[in-house]
C-alpha cells in the first residue's frame, strides 16, 4: 500500500471513530510510519486516536505528537485530580489497596509503588486514564515477582502455540536476567503484536518485556 492511500485510510478511520474529533488532527505518512499532529480535548481522546490509527492495515509505526488542550472552563486543579485518582484506585477490586501512590503536576499523573502482577499495573493506569482534566499518565509502578519459574521461556512458547492470533513459529523468545523476556521476530499487525506481548506478561515472574517484534506488511 502506498503512503497516499494509507494516509487517506488513517484519516477515514479517525473520522469514523466516535470518541475522536478529527477536525484538529493532522496526519502524515512516510514509508508506512504515521505521524499525528494537532490537538485534542482530553487524554482519553488522545488514546482513542492512537488506537484508531493502529487498527488501520498497513501502519508499521506511529509517531504521536498530539497535544491535550483544554477549554479554560475545563481545567482541573492538580489536588482535585489527585484526590479523584486515589479514590478510583481505592475502589478497584484489581489494584491492591495502598499499593499505588499518586503524584500530579500540571495535569500529568505519575503512578508509583509496587504490585505483583502486570495486569494490576495496567489496571491502575487504565483507571486513572478515564479521569477528566488530565494531560497524561506516567506509569512508574514496579513489579515484584511472585515466583521465579525456571521454565519461563517454555511457558511463553506454549502460550504462543495455543493462541489463535499468533504464528508461534515466527517468534523467538529468550530470557535475560531471569525475569526479562525478549521477543523477536515478525508479526502481521498490531493485534498479533499485542497478543504476543500479553502471552509474555501472563507468565509469573516476568518483570520486564523487551519488544523487538517487527510488523511486516
Amino acid at each position: 500500500m502506498d503512503d497516499k492511500t494509507l494516509r487517506q485510510n488513517v484519516m477515514d478511520e479517525l473520522e469514523f471513530e466516535p470518541a475522536v474529533d478529527a477536525t484538529h488532527i493532522g496526519v502524515a505518512v512516510e514509508n508506512g510510519v504515521v505521524s499525528l499532529s494537532g490537538h485534542v480535548e482530553s487524554y482519553a481522546e488522545k488514546l482513542a486516536a492512537e488506537k484508531a490509527v493502529k487498527r488501520v492495515k498497513g501502519v508499521k509505526a506511529l509517531a504521536e505528537g498530539l497535544k491535550v488542550r483544554f477549554a479554560s472552563d475545563k481545567k482541573t486543579n492538580d489536588d482535585e485530580i489527585a484526590h479523584r485518582a486515589i479514590t478510583i484506585l481505592q475502589w478497584s477490586a484489581v489494584v491492591p489497596q495502598n499499593a499505588v501512590m499518586v503524584k500530579v503536576q500540571d495535569g500529568w499523573v505519575t503512578l508509583s509503588g509496587e504490585v505483583r502482577w502486570q495486569h494490576q499495573r495496567v489496571a491502575a493506569e487504565h483507571l486513572v486514564r478515564r479521569l477528566s482534566g488530565i494531560h497524561g499518565v506516567l506509569n512508574s509502578i514496579t513489579l515484584k515477582p511472585y515466583v521465579q519459574p525456571l521454565d519461563v521461556k517454555h511457558k511463553i512458547e506454549n502460550a504462543l502455540r495455543r493462541s489463535a492470533e499468533v504464528q508461534a513459529g515466527r517468534i523467538n523468545v529468550s530470557v535475560e536476567d531471569g525475569h526479562a523476556v525478549a521477543l523477536e521476530g515478525d508479526v502481521h499487525d498490531w493485534l498479533e503484536k499485542d497478543a504476543v506481548e500479553r502471552a509474555a506478561w501472563s507468565v509469573p515472574g516476568v518483570t520486564r518485556v523487551i519488544d523487538r517484534l517487527r510488523i511486516t506488511i
